[in-house]
């Protein structure tokens, strides 16, 4: 999930090239940020998931499946695709729109021309657009276009934004840029925590949206048993769950292993990062889309695992939740992840417009969890409209709705992800898609046909 990059990446001209190119960036140390601290306190890094995923840049108009396929070897999806996909337009029909919700991002530094980006993008596919309403936490130094670190922010924020406008096209989007400062033990995780909790005190929000995190293993404390570091961060979360906010997070873009602290590797075994890992949250893992022009299935959904691979496995930090008491059989005595994916892939990858930079501005085509976990919050506002109130933590009623889909409920809209493929990644081995949950793709995905009456109804009302 912290995979960092030196600069934003150029067109990737065969499968090869691009999977190299992936592999460089990948390893690549963050730009602008100051080595890393003694392994006594280690820093580790809140990098957006997105950050070396994008294969394709600065193309004048969106192609179409067969072309990326011909030029770069991956499929290409736009969100009327993924539209008939999730079967979105029949709640689309019934009104069923996120309207009067409002989906909470949260980015580094964000985008100066969001707005205008999530404009060009509409109106490409017919869409209607919506205002961006931009809260500046703390003194966000101006965006500087040669800055690395802050084109890959911005490239998330504009991936987030226009992944949650194409699910619920009017649910109201308020995105939250941080100026991110270096602090012992964590960067830039107390700034977007305290964001989230001004926020949430002053009712701003329905559902949050993280598409980032620390790998677990590289906070202070961690190696010699004290969690304290990261449970004094949950201070959000917890007023969330009062409030009746639904919380979400990418579940990782490195399979079962993730990032060491200073950013140039991966861990040898399996770890699980945070916020994902938060049984407060709700962990958004990744799948591939198999789709033809039209946004149908040509075959069933598989894990995501090209140039990244769905993050998933054990917490080491917080203990079997109550709600995963049905899957214990899987997770063990441990919070497993991710709860449920989306659409994540690189190869199946979407498209989105920038404009933040000027030597690549036009059409990308990007993936990793941290497209699925802002899909997923387009889910939840429509959820929330069909209730009439906010969902607020839905762990409770999803695990309860994958009983009933164990048992062939279909009427639940979760299905099954179970065609075998894996997320293992850089050399640990991972989990295997099978029947019923597994920390590959938690309980499946989704038809939101039936999904999103489903969620609401499961819910408690708020």
């Amino acid at each position: 999930m912290h995979i960092a990059r030196t600069g934003r990446g150029l067109a990737a001209h065969t499968a090869a090239t691009a999977a190299l190119a992936v592999a460089a960036l990948a390893t690549a140390p963050l730009a602008g940020v100051t080595t890393a601290a003694p392994a006594a306190v280690p820093h580790t890094k809140a990098v957006p998931a997105i950050v070396g995923h994008n294969l394709v840049h600065g193309v004048a108009d969106p192609l179409s499946i067969e072309q990326c396929q011909a030029k770069w070897h991956i499929a290409c999806y736009n969100p009327l695709q993924y539209r008939t996909a999730y079967n979105l337009n029949a709640l689309y029909r019934k009104g069923i729109t996120g309207k009067g919700r409002t989906i909470v991002i949260v980015d580094s530094f964000g985008s100066p021309t969001v707005q205008h980006d999530l404009d060009v993008y509409s109106k490409q596919f017919g869409l209607p657009s919506t205002k961006v309403n931009v809260v500046k936490w703390g003194k966000v130094p101006v965006f500087d276009p040669k800055n690395a670190d802050m084109t890959g922010w911005a490239g998330e924020t504009t991936l987030d934004v226009e992944m949650a406008h194409a699910v619920a096209p009017d649910a109201k989007i308020v995105l939250v840029e941080t100026a991110v400062a270096e602090t012992e033990g964590t960067t830039g995780l107390p700034e977007m925590m305290d964001a989230e909790k001004y926020l949430i005190d002053h009712g701003v929000g329905d559902v949050i949206s993280q598409s980032f995190g620390a790998t677990e293993n590289t906070f202070p404390g961690f190696d010699k048993g004290d969690f304290s570091s990261i449970k004094k961060l949950r201070y959000a979360f917890e007023d969330a769950n009062r409030k009746h906010v639904t919380v979400l997070a990418s579940s990782g873009d490195g399979g079962a292993t993730d990032n060491t602290a200073d950013g140039k590797g991966y861990y040898k075994k399996r770890v699980n990062s945070w916020p994902s890992s938060d049984p407060l949250v709700t962990s958004i893992g990744g799948t591939q889309l198999h789709l033809d022009d039209k946004g149908e299935r040509v075959k069933p959904d598989s894990v995501y695992n090209d140039n990244g691979a769905g993050g998933g496995g054990q917490s080491h930090v917080f203990p079997r939740p109550a709600f995963q008491n049905g899957v214990k059989n899987v997770v063990g005595a441990r919070r497993g992840t991710p709860d449920i994916s989306m659409a994540a892939a690189v190869n199946g990858g979407a498209w989105i417009y920038s404009s933040f930079d000027p030597t690549a501005t036009g059409w990308e085509v990007s993936g990793g969890t941290s497209e699925a976990a802002p899909l997923f919050s387009g889910i939840v506002a429509l959820a929330d409209q069909a209730a009439g109130h906010r969902v607020g933590s839905i762990h409770e009623a999803l695990y309860s709705l994958y009983a009933r889909a164990a048992h062939h409920d279909k009427s639940t809209g979760i299905v099954d992800v179970n065609d075998g493929t894996d997320n293992s990644y850089q050399g640990v081995t991972g989990y295997k898609a099978v029947n019923g949950y597994d920390m590959a793709t938690g309980v499946g995905t989704l038809d939101a046909l039936r999904f999103v009456p489903a969620l609401a109804r499961a819910s408690h009302r708020r």
